[in-house]
Order: structure tokens, then sequence, then C-alpha cells
């Protein structure tokens, strides 16, 4: 709650004498550097099913769907309360975050001549970096909050609320203070301490979001110029050859990108929060809610069928319009992506043929054969196709999934998967953006663009597309490329075309049924997917999906810090 701003330091109060306490604390620099972790972790608590929250947003977009219940169901279909847990935790554990940010910042001119200028500059642009993002979260999600920059005592419960566009601004001011007092990189900590071009790369995020496009520009430029020799493109493993193919033939992964391997030492991560099993609730069982039911896991979040189609073929043109494209066998011929990135019938996930169609009745398991106890795969019964709560869109995340996580795999299994902040791919996409909503198009816009195609084995935008046009292929690279990174749900809604994707049905494949040609009218100028209603129900099953203007567009204000903040006003329609 937002009383966690209030009264954080007074737990510090009842520690014994000889401990910190609210007013000497930090009082050396060791003390400053444990406050700094601390800000750290916080970036780790907010999570909605034991997941990660930034791999739970897209599960409630066009391009993902989570178990029907009230906490996911709610945010499609305009239904979210003012004490849904899904919608109150980000506005509580960003605030803590930024507590713990001022716990440290407040004391720190009181040990300034026991560090170096150096040391000290580095550590208080870390916590501001910290504390940037943590609002930079906030207001996309709420709005207008208020803006709070040290510690509050017990008379200040009362704090309006700050304009969405002074914060952003605010953001920007921040980073370009400190950005330089930064090193350009953290790696030698795995990155998961921010350096200077993840505090670049924020200030450009925040720039595009607020439409300052020649500022987004000329940042994100800044950043990818530092970036060189330090930070890249990670090219896909060997498993690519995979995509496009059966089980048989092996196992996709990306997995030495969004998996422990690349956490590890792809150059693509800028700023990773990180997760260890040797610090005390420092886990998630993401891998258990991803995962399938073969897979031990409860098939908890999927791409929609929406997604799927939205993914071109290997010629490049959408499938309404490629002539590789066969409904009939809709998984060859496609962007290499959709099978390093997601899961579909006929493909083997997490060791195991992956089919949700009733038709298989019992399905390979690999596991003997990548355990070396034998040279051919057993059958095992299809739970994926029959067990009650098997995957309601008919589709599973490879993305983020690790196939070392199925050993520990279950209800109250746990993982220490690290979950990105920032990655160089979106970096490249941001400055593409920015050129683009700027109309300073040149040729590093398509560099930028085609760098990333170029990994996934896709032919390169052609060189003379217009404005619009280059819009059409930025946001094709961000569905695509960004899909369960976190990032739809908000530009959903700084495009304006929420209105349009969440109204509606979304069609899911929860029976892996084969379709026909006629199930798809166009893919429009947003990537986005238009069916043939009454065709499409012939093939699939739907989730019907409410976006209501001047309400949707945020969550609410909790309850709770309205009760605790009289002047908290609440956002419209709640």
């Amino acid at each position: 709650m937002f009383g966690t701003l209030f009264f954080a330091s007074c737990e510090l109060d009842k520690m014994p004498l000889n401990g910190p306490t609210t007013g000497t604390f930090p009082a050396t620099e060791g003390e400053a550097v444990m406050g700094l972790l601390g800000a750290y972790k916080g970036l780790t608590l907010l999570d909605a099913a034991s997941t990660p929250i930034a791999h739970v947003m897209d599960n409630i977009t066009d391009i993902g769907y989570a178990r029907p219940g009230n906490n996911y169901t709610s945010p499609i279909t305009s239904s979210l309360t003012t004490d849904n847990a899904l919608a109150i935790k980000p506005w509580s554990v960003h605030y803590k975050t930024i507590a713990r940010c001022h716990s440290v910042l407040d004391n720190m001119e009181n040990i300034r001549e026991q560090l170096s200028e150096a040391n000290y500059n580095q550590i208080d642009a870390e916590l501001r970096v910290i504390r940037a993002y943590a609002y930079s979260q906030l207001i996309e999600l709420y709005g207008d909050v208020p803006l709070v920059v040290k510690s509050l005592g017990l008379t200040e419960t009362n704090l309006p609320r700050s304009p969405k566009k002074e914060i952003q601004q605010w953001i920007i001011d921040e980073m370009t203070a400190v950005a330089s007092h930064l090193p350009v990189s953290q790696s030698q900590y795995g990155n998961v301490r921010a350096g200077q071009v993840a505090a670049l790369m924020l200030k450009a995020r925040v720039a595009l979001y607020s439409e300052q496009y020649a500022l987004a520009a000329e940042t994100a430029k800044k950043a990818i110029d530092l970036s060189q020799g330090v930070y890249a493109l990670t090219p896909f493993n060997a498993t690519i050859e995979y995509a496009n193919k059966t089980h048989e033939a092996g196992e996709p992964s990306s997995e030495n990108i969004f998996g422990h391997e690349g956490y590890k030492s792809s150059k693509e991560w800028i700023w990773v929060a990180e997760y260890n099993q040797l610090i005390d609730g420092n886990t998630h069982n993401q891998g258990y809610y991803m995962a399938s039911r073969l897979a031990k896991g409860a098939s908890y979040w999927g791409p929609t069928q929406n997604l799927m189609d939205s993914f071109q073929a290997l010629d490049g043109l959408p499938i309404d319009e490629s002539p590789l494209y066969d409904p009939q066998n809709p998984f060859v011929n496609r962007d290499p992506r959709l099978d390093l990135y997601c899961a579909r019938p006929h493909a083997r996930l997490l060791g195991i043929q992956y089919e949700t169609n009733s038709k298989f009745t019992r399905v390979n398991n690999y596991w003997p054969v990548l355990n070396g106890q034998s040279s051919s795969p057993s059958l095992v019964s299809n739970t994926d196709a029959t067990n009650a709560y098997r995957s309601f869109s008919g589709y599973l995340w490879r993305k983020h999934a690790n196939i070392s996580d199925y050993n520990t795999n279950s209800a109250s299994g746990v993982s220490d998967l690290d979950v990105g902040i920032f990655r160089y791919a979106e970096l490249l996409l941001i400055y593409a953006e920015a050129k683009i909503e700027a109309n300073d198009i040149d040729a590093t816009v398509h560099q930028a663009i085609n760098q990333i195609r170029s990994r996934a084995r896709m032919p390169n935008i052609p060189s003379n597309l217009n404005q619009a046009q280059l819009r059409t292929a930025l946001r094709y690279e961000r569905k695509i490329e960004l899909c369960n990174d976190g990032l739809r749900w908000y530009d959903l809604r700084r495009w304006g075309i929420a209105p349009k994707v969440m109204n509606g049905s979304l069609y899911l494949n929860r029976s892996g049924n084969t379709w026909t040609k006629e199930v798809l009218v166009d893919i429009d100028e947003n990537y986005s997917p238009i069916y043939n209603e009454a065709e499409a129900k012939k093939h699939f099953t739907t989730q019907e999906v409410v976006f209501r203007e001047n309400k949707d567009e945020l969550w609410p204000v909790p309850q709770a810090e309205r009760d605790a903040n009289k002047e908290l006003s609440q956002n419209s329609g709640y």
C-alpha cells in the first residue's frame, strides 16, 4: 500500500540499538550498497500467479490469454474493480521499491566524505534509475500518481496525484542528470545493476511514450552507439533449424537468449531482474504456470490465435497475401519466431510432443532419449488434450520457458530464471519508431528493423516504404519480437488501437482444430488479423473482450490507498 512509503523506515527503528536506524542508515558505504541491493530486489517482488509481472501483462491483451478467472478475465472485459488483486498489486510493490530507494538516498549526504566521488555518484545514480523505472511503470498503469522524492513522515499522509506528463518529464530529467555517472554496462554483475545504457534506454522509452520523438531518437541513438562492443543481438542457436518442422525433427529453443543460458551469456540483455534460490523470497514458479500438462505444468498462459495468425510467411508477406501459406498446414513456411517463441500442435515442447486435439490419445515423450536411456521416445497418455485445465488458448509460450525447469516444475516448485527489464532488440525498435513518428526517415531506420529480422532469417523490409508503411512494419516487429515481454498492453494504449483490437472476439483454438482459408479476411495496418466471424466460430472458441474508452486506458487507483490518502482521486469509470 501507499502507506509503505510512510512507514517503511519505522521498521529500522525497531532493530537493536547497535543496528541501523532511520537517522543513521546508511552509516557506511557498505550499508549504502546493501540498501541499493535491497532496492534492486524490490524489482523482483511484483508477480501474479507466481509469475513475474512482465510475463503476465501480454496475457491480458490480444496476443495472450490466461486461464479464465476474475484476476485475468476482468482486465479484458472492462470489469476491473478497485480491489482486484492484479490491478492493485503494482501500486503497492512499486511504491515499496521507491521507499527502499529513499531509505538510502535521504541520508547519502551524511557519508559523502567516506566515499570517493565516483562511488558516491554511482550509488546515487543507480538508486535514482531504480526509482525512475518504478515511476515509469506506475504512470503507464495508473496515469497520474503522487510523485514522492523522499521518505515521508507520519503527518505527510495526504498527497495529491501529480500529472503523468510532469512525471514523464521528471524521469527524463533524472536520467539526463545521472546517466554519465554510471559505467556503460555492469556486465560483471550480470547486468543486474543498471549502467549508463540502461539509464539512457529508460529515458528513450519514456520520451517515446510521451511522444517526444526527436528526443527519443536522439537518446536511443546515443545508447546504441555506447552499446557497440558491449551489447548486441544474440543469434538464435542451431535449433532454429527445427522451426516450421514437427516434433520428430527436434525442439526449437530461444533459451540462449531467454533462458538460464541467455541470462548468463547473452549480450542482448541491458538490464535484468535477478532471481536466486539462495536468497529468501527471491524465486518464482513461472515454469510451472507456463508449462504444458505433460511437462508437469498448469498451462496457465498462452498465445491467442490472433497472435499465431500475425506471424508472417517466410517471404515476409502477411499470411492473407502470401502464396506460401496453407491453412491446412499452417505452421510451415512461417516466420521462425512462431516456433522459437510459441508452442503449437505437432511441435516438441519441453521434451514432449505437444498436441491439443483429442484424436492424439498418446504422444511421444522424448525424455528417455534426452536422458540417454533409450534411442527412441516412449508413448504417454496425452493429458494436454484431455485435462480440464489444459491450455485454454490451445497454444503455450516457449519464450521465457526453460527446459531445465522441467525437473522442478510442480505446484510448489521454484525457479530462479531471471527476467529481463531492457534488451537490445527493444532499444533498436525504440529508435526506429521514434524516427518513423518524427518522419525523420533514413537508412538507419531500415537497418534497426532489419537487424532483428535478419536474425530470424526473415527478408529485409523494402527500402522504399513511406511513413505509414514503415509504421506497419515497426508494429509487426514490436508485436512479434517483443511478444510475452510484457509491453503489448502499453503499446495498444499509446497507439490508440485498444478500442478496436480489444472489442469483440479473441480467437482461441483449445481443441487444436484445423481451419479454412475463409477464416481470415485481412491483416490490417497494425498487423491485427481481421476474421470472418461466422466462419471463424466454426473452428475456434472465443473470448469476448470489451474496452471502454475513457476508462480502460488505465487501471483503478486501489481503494485502500484512497482510504489512507484523502487527496487521491479515482480514475475515470471506476
